[in-house]
């Protein structure tokens, strides 16, 4: 297989970029951002570290992200699987983007920046919900947002497109790795079980 190992011979692939994906990019937060943004209630984490990369769903029954100033983004560390592999990677390396989404919109939002975390209980209380707050809060500081062209969620009809039947569930996951695992009663109850953890 033939690779492109410079960025020279990759360049000579593509047209010079459009004016509009450069001057799209914001620094601060404009109104339309903050509006977008604070519409969101999911987004996917990218962080990277010395183990590789990492991508994370995150989402919330609001905004998915508080915005503390133009340039300030609070994303709480609700409960999970306690793997942690975001936080350990923002330890080492701050580096982070979030793309946020919103059902039925074409658009996507990317913020990229730099993150540290947070257990101070005036920014963790500050998500208190149903009597419980994360255990640490990503705080993040912007240096780009832009949005990103609508072809990848037009070409993959996300929104619009017919459901996909037979898909694997998460215990026939699971048991393809475990053959003893109980794929049914993990299936069964994981939306009863999910709610005692959702925060």
């Amino acid at each position: 297989m033939k690779t492109i190992n410079d960025i020279a011979t990759l360049e000579a692939l593509y047209d010079v970029a459009s004016p509009a994906s450069l001057t799209k990019v914001v620094t601060r937060l404009s109104p339309h951002y903050v509006k977008w943004i604070n519409a969101a209630r999911f987004c996917i984490l990218s962080t990277v570290g010395p183990e590789g990369s990492d991508g994370s769903p995150r989402g919330d029954v609001g905004p998915v992200v508080r915005i503390v100033d133009d340039r300030t983004l609070w994303l709480p560390d609700w409960r999970g699987n306690n793997r942690i592999d975001s936080l350990r990677n923002i330890v080492r390396d701050g580096r982070v983007s979030l793309l946020f989404m919103i059902s039925g919109s074409t658009n996507v939002i990317r913020v990229n920046g730099a993150a540290v975390l947070s257990d101070d209980p005036d920014v963790t209380g500050a998500f208190a919900q149903s009597g419980k707050q994360p255990k640490s809060v990503i705080v993040i500081t912007l240096s780009e947002a832009y949005f990103q062209c609508a072809k990848a969620i037009m070409r993959s009809e996300l929104w619009t497109g017919a459901a996909v039947d037979g898909l694997p569930t998460a215990g026939q996951l699971l048991k393809e790795q475990q053959a003893e695992f109980d794929a049914q009663a993990y299936d069964d109850g994981y939306a009863e079980n999910a709610k005692a953890k959702m925060w």
